[in-house]
């Protein structure tokens, strides 16, 4: 590991403008390929993806956002807010990163596109799945009016996020998951990620970065159709589609998604 923490699968922790940030980093000479992870979850839900990452020869980071695990915002009096693509470019300094792929999915997303817009010399590569992006426009406001299931989010976190066919073949993987999430967050957070400037189609054709694209066709949240109109509005961009698989797509099914991220990754 570069940077100032001794390498580690198991964590460590960096001390950041307004944040006490939680990472995990495999170390290694390979390219970096960082991690954001959903509102569901921290980033113990990447374990599948660091397994198979590291394994292929990528140095692989990821990080609990303030407020979520174990990574603890300022709060002394008079703190700055600061937006998570803010601490994100913070850690990529601490740890000396002169370039990296960018893989966000769900709330991860909204993160991996604000940071893009703004950091684009940064990245190698930016992969977003299962995301609506944050996208503000009303295009895209009212497509997730029309989907949206009244009181689904009154219900469990899983039954919106994981898709049918897992709930009912794999009550042990959907158990694990709920007890990530429901210690994700510390009290008072809020569930959507803090932003450095809203997330807009004309935010998001400025991002010249080759871009993975990678829907799940039983995702309730964010579902192809939607996804597909903001992806259009991407420079330069490929689509992917991961079928029999809901909202945590990476959860149920990570050898496919693995697969599709890593035959990205290689040709970028």
């Amino acid at each position: 590991m570069q940077g100032n923490a001794a390498n580690t699968h198991s964590g460590a922790h960096a001390q950041l403008p307004g944040v006490k940030l939680w990472f995990i980093d495999t170390g290694g000479a390979g390219e970096p390929v960082m991690l954001l992870h959903p509102n569901t979850g921290t980033s113990e839900t990447w374990e599948p993806q660091i397994a198979a990452l590291s394994q292929a020869g990528y140095r692989v980071i990821a990080f609990d956002r303030r407020g979520w695990g174990k990574s603890f915002a300022d709060d002394k009096p008079g703190a700055k807010p600061r937006s998570i693509a803010e601490d994100l470019d913070a850690l990529v300094g601490y740890l000396k990163l002169d370039s990296f792929h960018l893989l966000g999915v769900a709330g991860g997303g909204f993160i991996a596109m604000d940071y893009a817009a703004w950091r684009p010399e940064r990245l190698r590569s930016l992969i977003v799945g299962a995301s609506t992006c944050m996208i503000q426009d009303k295009e895209i406001a009212d497509f997730i009016a029309r989907i949206a299931i009244p009181g689904i989010r009154d219900l469990s976190s899983h039954y919106r996020e994981i898709g049918p066919s897992y709930r009912g073949a794999n009550p042990e993987g959907v158990e694990r998951w709920i007890e990530i999430d429901e210690h994700a967050r510390q009290p008072g957070a809020g569930f959507q990620p803090s932003m450095r400037t809203p997330n807009t189609l004309a935010k998001i054709a400025s991002v010249p970065t080759p871009t993975l694209v990678i829907a799940a066709d039983a995702d309730l949240l964010a579902p192809p159709g939607l996804m597909r109109i903001w992806a259009a509005h991407l420079r330069n961009h490929e689509w992917a589609i991961i079928h029999d698989a809901g909202h945590a797509m990476t959860w149920e099914q990570p050898g496919h998604f693995n697969d599709i991220v890593l035959d990205f990754l290689r040709r970028h």
